[in-house]
C-alpha cells in the first residue's frame, strides 16, 4: 500500500511506489495537446476565467462588507440628526419667544458694571452653544450624505462584480463547449459529483481585505514528483491529508501547461499503488470523495478547477463535462483526481 508521508512538519520524505521511481502515469500528449488531456488554450482559458470569477467574488464579498459597515453607520448618523436636530428647533424656539440677548438689552438691564460683565458673559455663552448646536446639525448632515453616496457607490460596485461573475462563468462554460465539441466525446455518465466529505479544511491565508495573495513556486515539493510548489498549494496538500486522503499525489511538473509548471496543481492518485488504470469500485469511491472534499473547502483553499472522471469542476459553474483526454486514463481523469489552486 502506498501512502504520501508529507515531509513538512512530519520530518520525513515522500513514499515512492515500489519498483522505482514514482509512476507519472502520463503518456506523451497528441501535437496540440496537453499530457492531461485538452489543450494549452484551453487550461490558459480556464485559468484566467477561473482567477477572475474568484477575484470578482472577493470583491464582491469585500462590497456588501463595507455596504454593510455604512448601513450601521448611517443609522448612527440619522439618530444624531434627529437629536442635534430636536437641539436647534429648541433653541429657536425660545429665541422666538424670549428674544435673543443682545449687548444692548444687557446695558440696559444693568444695574452696575459688574452685573453688566455678567450679563455679556451669559451673551457669549448663549451664542457658543448656539454656534455649537447648529455646526453640529450641518455636520450631521453632511455625513448623512456622504455616507448615502458610499453606499450608493458600493451598490454600483456590487452590480460590476456581478457582472464580471457572470462574463467569467460563460467564458469558462464557452471555452469547455468548444472543446468538447472538437473531443466529440461526452463525459462519462456523472458520479463525480456524487462523493460525500463532511471535513472542514483551515482556510488558507488571504490578504487583509479577503483577496487572494499573489505566491510563487517557492517551497519544496514534498511529493516524489520533486521540484516547487506554492504555499497555498502546500496547504491544500497538507489539508487533503489531514483529512485521510493519504495516496499517492504528484504535484510539480516542469512541462505542459495549466498549473503544474507554476507549482500550483496536484495530482491525486484514486488507487492505492499510484496511477494505473481506470478507477473502480472502492478507488472510484475515493475519488469521488475526495474530489467532494475540495468542492466543499473551495472557499477555504482558493480553489480554481477540479478535474476527475471526464468532468470539470469550477467555481463559477460547478460541474461541467471535460472531454479534451487522449483516451488514456491519465488524461480522461479516470485513475486520479487533478486540483489546482490560486
Amino acid at each position: 500500500m502506498l501512502v504520501l508521508t508529507l515531509a513538512v512538519g512530519l520530518g520525513l520524505g515522500p513514499v515512492a511506489p515500489a519498483g522505482g521511481a514514482p509512476p507519472t502515469g502520463l503518456r506523451a500528449a497528441a501535437p496540440g495537446q496537453d499530457e492531461e488531456g485538452g489543450t494549452p488554450a484551453l487550461r490558459a482559458q480556464l485559468e484566467a476565467a477561473s482567477k477572475g470569477y474568484l477575484d470578482a467574488k472577493s470583491a464582491l464579498a469585500r462590497s456588501v462588507k463595507r455596504q454593510q459597515q455604512l448601513g450601521g453607520q448611517l443609522k448612527t448618523v440619522e439618530a444624531e440628526l434627529i437629536v442635534r436636530g430636536a437641539k436647534v428647533d429648541e433653541i429657536a424656539g425660545v429665541a422666538y419667544k424670549s428674544g435673543r440677548l443682545s449687548p444692548v438689552s444687557a446695558l440696559l438691564n444693568s444695574t452696575s458694571p459688574a452685573g453688566f460683565l455678567d450679563r455679556v458673559a451669559a451673551l457669549d455663552a448663549v451664542a457658543t452653544n448656539e454656534d455649537r448646536a447648529l455646526r453640529d446639525l450641518l455636520e450631521s448632515r453632511d455625513q448623512a450624505t456622504r455616507t448615502r453616496l458610499a453606499l450608493d457607490g458600493e451598490i454600483r460596485e456590487q452590480r460590476k462584480q456581478v457582472t464580471v461573475m457572470a462574463k467569467r462563468k460563460a467564458q469558462a462554460e464557452q471555452a469547455l463547449t468548444v472543446a468538447n465539441e472538437k473531443a466529440s466525446a461526452s463525459a462519462s455518465g456523472g458520479g463525480a459529483n456524487r462523493g460525500t466529505s463532511s471535513a472542514n479544511a483551515t482556510p488558507a491565508k488571504r490578504n487583509p481585505d479577503g483577496s487572494w495573495p499573489s505566491e510563487s513556486c517557492s517551497v519544496n515539493d514534498p511529493t516524489p514528483a520533486n521540484g516547487c510548489i506554492t504555499p497555498r498549494t502546500l496547504h491544500a496538500l497538507q489539508q487533503a491529508k489531514s483529512a485521510g486522503f493519504t495516496r499517492y499525489v504528484s504535484c510539480y511538473r516542469p512541462s505542459g501547461s495549466g498549473e503544474h509548471p507554476k507549482g500550483r496543481a496536484c495530482d491525486f492518485a484514486a488507487q492505492k499503488g499510484g496511477f494505473g488504470g481506470v478507477a473502480s469500485g472502492g478507488d472510484r469511491t475515493y475519488g469521488n470523495n475526495l474530489a467532494a472534499y475540495f468542492i466543499r473547502n473551495a472557499d477555504n483553499l482558493a480553489v480554481l478547477y477540479v478535474i476527475w472522471f471526464k468532468q470539470i469542476w469550477l467555481p463559477s459553474s460547478g460541474w461541467k463535462a471535460y472531454s479534451g483526454g487522449n483516451g488514456d486514463p491519465s488524461s480522461d481523469h479516470t485513475n486520479h483526481v487533478h486540483l489546482s489552486v490560486y
